[in-house]
């Protein structure tokens, strides 16, 4: 989506775009509640004029602003009990109240397991669409599974709006309106600069969700971010592993005892990089190894404070599922839609410095 991208915000620099963001749908619940019901107005398409969006169908343009409907949105995301997206489920809910205040509603949808992840999710998608979706936001993590059902949603006049995993590039590619989230490749490429600018020479990066788009691409980062300074391979473990902590720490630690030439461990989840701590302590390389992740608690936070853990990659996920149900809301109630085609929630790097400004956000169950 060439000429309409945001710039990229500095690591551990405020977002001005998500603050606008922000301020803009605000501003649609405060109308929302003070109608008592969910679109009245016809709209516009976000910029100025009456035409849907670049990469949108012109079947799911027709539903923008149409206030003669309920307002229904379907939220594809992960498991309720994941800590990750439980996070982004709270950033959903709290967008929800403005929903039901307009009387709408947000209906969430999610995998049993992470087994057969991309065709399970596109069959969430399929269902979101037969029970009579209004727009739905959904997470792409494998394109080649879920492409052509959210095509399906997209060209049956269902508007489509992406978030946490796909990016700009599969938003385009199936008639999304826009993307929410992290561009992942870009933030595993500065946790290898930060790794690299620390002194690591040889990164393993634990892979327990291998074949999905995002967590590929976080490995691909941090492996480019390594080259100017060192490597990292990928330790690839079956998807069946991912939420058994015992599993993933016994092979952390057998590629830890198989190489000792490994000083750094980045995990694709904050449930990965709890194994690869017990990994470590079990393999005896408490002083040598430096431990990474993508995404943020608070035991990262606590292992980053007692000078146990180097880093961990934050991406905001409350705001993601916040910004995106708000933008489903406020194109189907309103017709009103973002200039831009993407909102980047991350990448920032958590780290020694400035642990203590992450903390309270946790503690408040919105990062």
């Amino acid at each position: 989506m060439e000429g309409t991208r945001t710039r990229r915000r500095p690591l551990g620099r405020p977002n001005r775009l998500s603050l606008t963001a922000i301020s803009l749908f605000a501003a649609v619940a405060l109308a929302a509640c003070a109608s008592g019901k969910a679109g009245t107005g016809t709209g516009t398409a976000g910029n100025g004029s009456s035409q849907p969006a670049a990469g949108a169908s012109s079947a799911a343009a027709d539903t923008a602003g149409s206030g003669g409907g309920k307002v229904s949105i379907f939220v594809i995301g992960g498991k309720s009990d994941d800590p990750f997206w439980s996070t982004v489920k709270r950033g959903v809910d709290d967008a929800a109240k403005v929903v039901q205040a307009g009387g709408g509603k947000v209906t969430w949808l999610g995998p049993q397991n992470y087994d057969n992840l991309g065709p399970d999710a596109a069959k969430l998608v399929l269902s979101a669409k037969s029970q009579g979706a209004t727009a739905i936001v959904g997470a792409d993590w494998v394109p080649e599974a879920q492409n052509d059902a959210f095509k399906t949603a997209s060209s049956g006049g269902v508007p489509v709006f992406l978030f946490n995993a796909g990016g700009t590039e599969q938003a385009e590619n199936v008639g999304a309106l826009t993307y929410t989230g992290s561009e992942e490749q870009t933030a595993g490429k500065a946790g290898g600069e930060f790794f690299a600018k620390d002194g690591a020479k040889n990164v393993l990066c634990v892979n327990t969700l291998p074949g999905a788009v995002n967590t590929e691409a976080r490995c691909k980062g941090v492996a480019e971010g390594m080259s100017s300074g060192g490597t990292s391979t990928q330790l690839p473990l079956p998807s069946s592993n991912f939420g058994n902590p015992t599993a993933v720490t016994q092979a952390i630690k057998a590629a830890l005892l198989k190489d000792d030439s490994i000083d750094g461990v980045v995990t694709i989840s904050t449930q990965d990089a709890d194994s690869a701590a017990a990994a470590i302590e079990q393999a005896g390389a408490a002083g040598k190894i430096k431990l990474g992740t993508f995404d943020m608690n608070q035991a990262q936070l606590d292992r980053i404070k007692a000078g146990k853990q180097l880093f961990c990659i934050d991406q905001q996920p409350y705001l993601q599922g916040y910004l995106a149900v708000s933008q489903a809301y406020a194109y189907n109630a309103y017709g009103l839609l973002i200039a831009q085609n993407s909102l980047m929630t991350g990448p920032a790097i958590i780290h020694a410095g400035n642990v203590d400004a992450a903390i309270s956000g946790v503690k408040a169950g919105v990062r």
